[in-house]
């Protein structure tokens, strides 16, 4: 689990295309301090597994569905990327739930500035539109953000110059492509009010208003 802050930027120092993946080689620093094979490190907030490691670098393997749904593929040697570790027990936690498992991928479309904010419009489709509400959680290449505000196929968000210095979002320019991770909270009240699919409305769960009601959860 990650938390959406973002630890540093590394570099990507190689690529190598297999016929559906894709062998990736960073460069990094601070991450590496305490690095062990199999650990987890979030890619522009795609959890990748480390395969390979030295002082400066490590390689991990990116499978064909993460090829398939995120921007990962579209990398090319010496683009810059955002690098965070996995939360460990006792940390601080100032980000919020970030699993690193993409759930679609978005276009900046606009950036403003606003006094000292930048703020960022994505477009973006309805497997991640469906999960944003304004002033809720959403990761952008593993950044964690708050949704200012948003439509039926966009939304904003606000970058603090700390985090536009820190992380790619600062450089990134109109047109590009962003992972996207929405909250996971909403996903599982998703799931256990049975709105997942056609079937699921037919097999509804026991979960819905007048139950929350009963249990105290709403007014």
């Amino acid at each position: 689990m990650f938390t959406g802050l973002v630890e540093e930027l590394g570099k990507v120092k190689s690529i190598a295309r297999g016929a559906k993946s894709v062998r990736l080689t960073v460069m990094a620093n601070k991450i590496l301090s305490d690095v062990q094979m199999g650990d987890s490190i979030a890619v522009n907030g795609t959890c990748l597994t480390v395969v390979e490691y030295a002082e400066k670098w490590f390689t991990a393997d990116v499978m064909p569905e993460t090829v398939k749904s995120t921007v990962l593929a579209t990398l090319k040697i010496g683009d810059i990327v955002n690098l965070e570790r996995t939360l460990r027990v006792g940390d601080r936690f100032g980000g919020h739930i970030v699993s690193g498992h993409i759930d679609g991928v978005g276009t900046i479309v606009s950036k403003d500035v606003n006094d000292i904010a930048m703020i960022v419009k994505v477009q973006a489709g309805p497997e991640v539109m469906k999960y944003i509400v304004k002033k809720g959680s959403i990761a952008i290449d593993g950044v964690s953000l708050t949704v200012v505000n948003y439509d039926s196929d966009w939304f904003t968000v606000s970058l603090i110059p700390h985090s536009a210095d820190m992380t790619t979002l600062g450089f990134k320019r109109i047109g590009d492509i962003v992972n996207l991770e929405a909250d996971v909270i909403g996903k599982y009240v998703e799931k256990l009010l049975g709105l997942q699919s056609p079937q699921s409305q037919v097999e509804k769960s026991k979960i819905g208003i007048n139950f929350l009601q009963q249990n105290g959860f709403t007014i």
